[in-house]
């Protein structure tokens, strides 16, 4: 077939006279692990090579630079990060360690990998610089924090439906467990009409789920003059069809903005009903142990005057087991919480040290006995997500697909995963559909597709 050129004939014989191009940039794999602001910001880093000239590859063996973005929130996630340094460093590859761990454990990514570049969460702006520099053979530590907010930055969506939104950078909790607060620093918060401006060029890109996220959202705007309430509210009130889910929020900050965050989830089809409040534990001693500024009646009173709004509101929360110096009394008591509050979804951590945290230095609780309680708690949650989502059986409404995979995927109003019955070819992802739900476990609702 002939295809008229666009370009005059003098343009197509420029070739012979211009100058020798500089050689193609090469192939940079990216691989990220984490929570959701760590998605985000591989999303971001993949968008900002991609506007500076590199080519991102679709599998390891393609690329000519690894680059991996890192957690280091948890002692089993930091092992998997050493794995696959070490993996990573054996293929002779350039390499970049981005994301919490070499903020937090400098050295010890150095000791793994002497040669990687090095890039904080808080540097993803040198994202070129950094890979630029490993390509040229050069080792670049681009650990300083930058004043550019991760918003309205380039990126390229891991999920093309779902828009990952960071809102803020670091928090104002001083636990002691953690160790991303070492990582991601004091509050940092956005402007409330940057955040709108991204969520409105996402869901005009075709996103039907906005995932507010943060190193802890309850903090959101306490550093300049507003809170989450009022974030939600201006984001809520953008023109489309997507809906909102708020990322992971302490308990300490619900108090003060009790009768907003639920008039706010009340009021706003756009927002999932669903909220990640991570309380950690049910005992006083250790919360305050843990300094986690709140305390388990705090966590109680906000899901049950979320619930008295909206008694289908999905709760989910994180305990940690076997925190140093926990008594049986103690793990008693976070037993008696969550027969209490019946949370939807419960993470479940036994305890580990984190180097450079103050609870490294308490004694510690028995693996074994961390192991027994953690088995126990297991089928009390598994018992209460159950008895929850056995309320859903017969109910019929709409969900968007937000993930095909081996089966087709959604989520309804409450968040709650719905499992689709047919073959995953049969859905568009973005798709929205009427199901009725048919069965359940622990972990979803069964779903088919209705007229």
């Amino acid at each position: 077939m002939y295809v008229r050129s666009l370009k005059p004939k003098l343009i197509e014989s420029i070739h012979l006279i211009k100058r020798q191009e500089e050689p193609a940039k090469g192939k940079v794999w990216i691989e990220a692990y984490g929570c959701s602001a760590s998605m985000a910001d591989s999303e971001m880093i993949t968008g900002l090579l991609k506007s500076a000239g590199y080519e991102i590859a679709s599998s390891r063996k393609e690329g000519s630079l690894n680059l991996i973005v890192t957690c280091s929130v948890k002692d089993t996630t930091e092992h998997k990060m050493v794995h696959r340094i070490k993996q990573l460093s054996r293929t002779g590859k350039p390499l970049v360690v981005a994301g919490c761990l070499p903020k937090a454990d400098r050295a010890m990514v150095e000791s793994l990998s002497p040669m990687a570049s090095l890039m904080g969460p808080h540097s993803i702006d040198r994202s070129a610089d950094v890979v630029g520099s490993a390509f040229s053979g050069s080792r670049l530590v681009a650990l300083e924090d930058s004043p550019v907010d991760k918003v309205n930055v380039p990126r390229v969506r891991i999920n093309p439906v779902v828009s990952i939104v960071e809102i803020a950078s670091g928090c104002m909790s001083e636990c002691t467990f953690c160790q991303t607060k070492l990582a991601k620093g004091w509050l940092h918060s956005y402007r409330i009409g940057d955040i709108a401006r991204q969520v409105r060029d996402d869901v005009d890109a075709g996103c039907k789920e906005v995932w507010l996220t943060s190193t802890d959202s309850g903090c959101y705007g306490r550093d300049m003059g507003t809170n989450l309430a009022e974030l939600l509210r201006a984001c809520a009130g953008i023109d489309g069809d997507f809906k909102i889910r708020v990322g992971m929020l302490n308990p300490q900050y619900m108090p003060d903005m009790m009768g907003e965050i639920a008039d706010a989830y009340a009021q706003n089809e756009r927002l999932f009903r669903f909220i990640h409040m991570p309380v950690q534990s049910g005992s006083e001693r250790i919360l305050r142990k843990m300094k986690r500024g709140h305390t388990a009646r705090v966590f109680s009173d906000a899901v049950k005057t979320l619930r008295a709004k909206m008694p289908d509101f999905t709760v989910s929360t994180d305990i940690i087991v076997g925190f140093p110096t926990e008594t049986e009394e103690d793990f008693r008591q976070t037993l008696d919480l969550l027969k209490e509050t019946q949370p939807d979804v419960v993470n479940i951590s036994r305890y580990s040290a984190r180097p450079g945290t103050e609870s490294a230095k308490l004694k510690k609780v028995s693996s074994q006995v961390a192991k027994e309680r953690s088995e126990r708690l297991t089928k009390l949650v598994r018992d209460i997500a159950k008895k929850r989502n056995a309320s859903w059986k017969g109910w019929q409404g709409e969900i968007v697909i937000d993930e095909l995979g081996k089966v087709a995927q959604g989520r309804n109003h409450a968040y709650k995963s719905v499992v689709l019955a047919g073959k995953p070819d049969d859905f568009k992802l973005g798709e929205k559909i009427r199901v009725e739900v048919y069965d359940f476990s622990s972990f979803s609702l069964k779903a088919r597709a209705i007229l």
